[in-house]
């Protein structure tokens, strides 16, 4: 019986310090604002800041693209003739063509500002201006 006494004795301030430990835990936890908006680490912080500058970095980057192929020329086949639109966030970039004939091929290089171009463009490349527009991400 002294036994039985003993154990649940023991049992009983096995308890009491759990729960002592877990209160401590929440009370540590709240000083140092574990769960709150600004509860971040500082590198966390700093990761963020970085992830911006990069993407602020990149909407210069020639990072949206299309290719058109088609064929030029009506007595010609296997779309050897192709237009290749290079454009950053803004639509700024080159829109580059290259026709492809029985003798020669001639390539052009026209100029992109805001998705438009001040040349006359073909309906391939408006064609390619257009696949490359829709490849812009949406912000995040």
């Amino acid at each position: 019986m002294l036994i039985l006494v003993l154990a649940v004795l023991a049992l009983s301030l096995a308890v009491l310090a759990l729960l002592l430990a877990v209160v401590g835990l929440r009370r540590q936890g709240r000083r140092r604002g574990v769960g709150g908006p600004d509860a971040l680490p500082e590198d966390v912080h700093g990761l963020r800041q970085e992830v911006a500058a990069l993407r602020a970095e990149t909407r210069d980057a020639l990072r949206h693209f299309a290719v058109v192929r088609y064929d030029a020329f009506g007595d010609m086949g296997g779309h050897l003739s192709w237009s290749l639109a290079l454009l950053d966030d803004s639509g700024h970039g080159v829109v580059l063509t290259s026709i492809h004939g029985r003798s020669e091929a001639r390539t052009y290089a026209k100029s992109i500002a805001g998705w438009t171009c001040e040349q006359q463009l073909s309906p391939e490349e408006d064609e390619a201006i257009e696949h490359a527009r829709r490849s812009v991400p949406t912000a995040r």
